[in-house]
């Protein structure tokens, strides 16, 4: 199993509850990958001062998150560069149309020409159909805005398998097990997210306490007093309860029952968050302190990773046809 993450540096307490908690769990019966995509970082601006950096937090923050080593392959998309030598034969098996009706493409592309935009930015879903099928990978967790892009690599390995022969595995979606989605503490009916308009909406696992405090303490709710879980008619207080019994381990329905002002709920809900958050934090901070461990185990996953990815490219190569190097 494969999965990614881009090198922002942080993570929001959403992408931590919906996605970097089951790739934890995901260790316990799959031989998992986990790489820190920092190729793709520069399909948009970004600040090479700073890449460098955050591609090593972002390794971090797996770890304190649970991602162990030991049982997970934790590596860096360029230290690996069979990645880019296998994107450019599936970029002569993968077509125009298909990249052209990407909806992120076209969502990125909203507010400016498609022209303007970057080759990368047009081509990064080969990429990720590297990313995946250089290591054989079976199983792939999406969430729904990704569910596109693993369909494009189905459609590539098959394509490649029936011109080819059998070369790569055709990949599954793996759906994680229903997690809590986590909602904007200012907009409620919006997904938590660090591009939002409200930061004072999006928690972050590494806010300070009083922070998070303050946020929760902020968070939107509704005229009415009742303290129930609706998501539809009380989206504020249905994501209050939510965040309570993810941070608990209780059900939302369950705690509706115990509160009948919006007071103590923000007060136990931010107190039992960053109590929840508080071993993440701690983790961090050790890795933080001795960043010449990341790197020796960026080291290690990224040879193990090369020996995995240098096998399929090999099968790829000659498949297609390309005289062996000597």
């Amino acid at each position: 199993m494969l999965s990614g993450i881009q090198p922002s540096g942080d993570v929001h307490l959403g992408n931590y509850v919906g996605a970097l908690r089951n790739w934890v769990d995901f260790q316990e019966d799959h031989d998992t990958f986990y790489c820190v995509v920092d190729l793709h970082a520069l399909t948009l601006p970004w600040e090479p001062s700073q890449l460098a950096g955050r591609t090593l937090q972002t390794a971090q923050i797996l770890m304190a998150a649970g991602i162990d080593p030991d049982r997970s392959t934790i590596f860096v998309q360029s230290h690996v560069p069979e990645h880019t030598e296998l994107t450019w034969i599936l970029n002569c098996i993968a077509t125009m149309g298909e990249l052209s009706r990407m909806n992120q493409f076209r969502e990125k592309t909203r507010s400016k020409s498609q022209d303007s935009a970057s080759v990368g930015l047009f081509d990064y879903p080969v990429l990720q159909v590297a990313d995946i099928l250089i290591y054989d990978a079976d199983l792939v967790p999406v969430g729904e805005d990704q569910r596109q892009h693993l369909e494009l690599t189905r459609n590539v390995a098959q394509r490649f398998n029936n011109r080819f022969g059998e070369t790569f595995v055709v990949p599954e979606v793996a759906i994680p097990k229903l997690g809590a989605k986590i909602y904007d503490l200012q907009e409620p009916t919006n997904k938590m997210s660090k591009t939002a308009d409200s930061p004072r909406g999006t928690v972050m696992v590494f806010d300070l306490p009083e922070v998070i405090e303050r946020k929760v303490k902020r968070a939107v709710t509704d005229p009415q007093t009742n303290v129930r879980f609706d998501p539809e008619h009380k989206p504020g207080v249905s994501n209050l309860l939510t965040i309570l019994a993810v941070s608990t381990g209780r059900t939302p329905e369950e705690l509706a029952g115990e509160y009948t002002e919006y007071g103590p709920l923000k007060s136990d809900t931010a107190a039992a968050l960053i109590e929840f958050l508080r071993p993440v934090r701690e983790r961090y901070a050790e890795l933080a302190d001795d960043p010449g461990e990341t790197e020796r185990i960026l080291k290690l996953g990224a040879e193990k990773a090369q020996q995995v990815a240098g096998a399929t490219l090999a099968r790829a190569k000659e498949k297609v046809g390309l005289l062996p190097r000597p």
